[in-house]
């Protein structure tokens, strides 16, 4: 199946609410751009809030037959949805880059970590098995079941618009529950490719939902009393405001914030290989990743080695239109965020820093009105500078130097954010010692952005995370279904008379 017309010409995006596509209602749309040319590629309808009230009311139609359908049959939609994601996950990827822009081979990878999330939910009929206790006292067995909750809901960033979705829906929808999207208006495309593949898979309609939006939308769904769950990830504030605002309208919630990610770099670690890593996850996806460094914490006298290796790779970085294969990184999402980190880069020569590596105003042959810019690196960054405190979700590394191990770990535990860290050294009990001791939710050992695999489950700590459980593998099955517990005894089995104390086990 070749991508539909709507997803490779200047066609508007609209809505998929009851199993097709839906006009707006409210009249208001926001421009999609190719940000490796800087024009604008279509227009995206923005929700009102009766189209938002439409996809619940059809979620909420679709549930009880849903819920109903026997886990195993959940799990074979799920199974020809992913047998269609593999046929098209070069579909997939290349509307990724031509909306948000990173580099082709990026975006194959970001398909892959979403179908690896459909993988497992394929599992489900093993993953909601309950427990079964027999004779917990006489004549009376109990156990639990895990049932769906009802009508879910996700709201989703523009820098995975195809994984972080599939963070959500595969488990939710597996699980029984039925599911309302709202995807970031940067880049939303890929959010109908993927309803009309659920729907040639045999979901039934209304089970999965799109609303396109804004603000309206995502205030809307946080205050819907059929909504009962929502899963958000996106920048700390918005998460925070997503969670006490969900909270307080009686959802559970999960929402995962910002990030500023260390790579702790101690003397005997493999030079070459570090450095390596550390251009891959700081300018890989042009630093538009939660998960990407964004932080060299460089031990003793290894800075002096390794950031003059790091200058000459950050100058030399194959930044071009993500479409071509030999890119290694691409352009930023949009102007206003290009505009944002090179302001970034300002402040922190104001704060005196040293920029060993300037990359604002970089310009790419024949896409001179893309929103590109260069790999930037930071050395002698400070931890009161604001490019070290803060944000800043582009191509930004900031090196900061520490005397020791005991200084490298206090730094990392001492920042607001705990999504992920990465230490590199050739030394077991460091390694061990810095895994135990970290307090962040995400550890790498030599392994740069450790995203866990989808048995696991992805989540940070601190003002990373705010809610109790993280995204996908069991503590996705445990976020979008509730436990019940039965006991039950036979009247033959039960004592004559009326029991006053508190029952035991007898």
């Amino acid at each position: 199946m070749a991508a539909p017309a709507a997803f490779t010409s200047n066609t508007d995006i609209t809505h998929f609410i009851n199993g097709k596509p839906q006009a707006a209602t409210g009249g208001r749309k926001q421009a999609v751009y190719n940000p490796a040319t800087g024009e604008v590629a279509r227009q995206v309808h923005l929700a009102s809030v009766d189209d938002v009230n439409a996809a619940v009311a059809a979620a909420k139609a679709a549930f009880p037959a849903w819920a109903d359908a026997p886990p195993l049959r959940r799990a074979r939609v799920m199974f020809k949805f992913l047998e269609l994601l593999n046929q098209q996950r070069d579909t997939l990827a290349a509307i990724i880059t031509a909306e948000h822009g990173k580099v082709f081979t990026d975006a194959q990878g970001e398909v892959t970590r979403g179908i690896d999330i459909v993988e497992f939910a394929c599992g489900i009929p093993q993953l909601l098995k309950g427990d079964y206790t027999e004779q917990v006292s006489t004549g009376i067995d109990n156990w639990t079941m895990r049932q769906p909750l009802g009508v879910v809901a996700g709201i989703t960033p523009f820098n995975f618009p195809v994984m972080v979705p599939m963070w959500m829906f595969p488990v939710a929808i597996a699980c029984g529950n039925t599911f309302v999207l709202k995807p970031s208006e940067r880049d939303p495309a890929a959010s109908l490719f993927i309803a009309e593949l659920l729907r040639q898979a045999g979901l039934p309609d209304g089970v999965f939902n799109v609303v396109q939006g804004d603000k309206v939308a995502v205030d809307t769904l946080l205050g819907h009393p059929d909504v009962k769950a929502l899963s958000f990830v996106g920048s700390t504030p918005i998460a925070q405001y997503i969670y006490e605002t969900g909270a307080h309208h009686g959802k559970r919630v999960q929402a995962l914030g910002g990030a500023k990610n260390h790579m702790v770099v101690m003397p005997d670690a493999d030079i070459n290989q570090t450095v390596d890593a550390l251009i891959g996850s700081a300018y890989g996806s042009a630093g538009e990743r939660c998960m990407a460094i964004s932080v060299a914490v460089l031990v003793g006298d290894v800075a002096d080695k390794i950031v003059p290796l790091l200058a000459e790779r950050a100058r030399t970085l194959k930044i071009k239109n993500g479409m071509e294969l030999d890119a290694e990184m691409g352009p930023i999402v949009t102007r206003e965020a290009l505009n944002r980190i090179e302001g970034y880069v300002g402040i922190g020569v104001q704060e005196g820093a040293s920029l060993v590596v300037d990359g604002r105003g970089h310009k790419v042959a024949g896409h001179e009105a893309g929103f590109f810019t260069g790999g930037t690196l930071f050395d002698h960054v400070t931890p009161n500078m604001r490019i070290y405190k803060e944000e800043i979700f582009g191509p930004v590394l900031a090196c900061v130097r520490v005397p020791d191990f005991a200084a490298a770990v206090e730094l990392v535990n001492g920042h607001e954010y705990g999504n992920g860290v990465a230490c590199f050294t050739s030394d077991g009990n460091v390694a061990r010692e810095f895994a135990r001791r970290i307090q962040v939710g995400m550890v790498g050992i030599n392994v740069p952005i450790p995203v866990p695999m989808a048995w696991h489950g992805f989540g940070g700590w601190k003002k990373s995370l705010f809610g109790d459980m993280h995204a996908y593998g069991e503590e996705g099955v445990r976020f979008y279904t509730k436990q019940k517990s039965v006991m039950q005894r036979w009247s033959s089995s039960a004592p004559k008379g009326a029991e006053f104390a508190m029952p035991t086990s007898k």
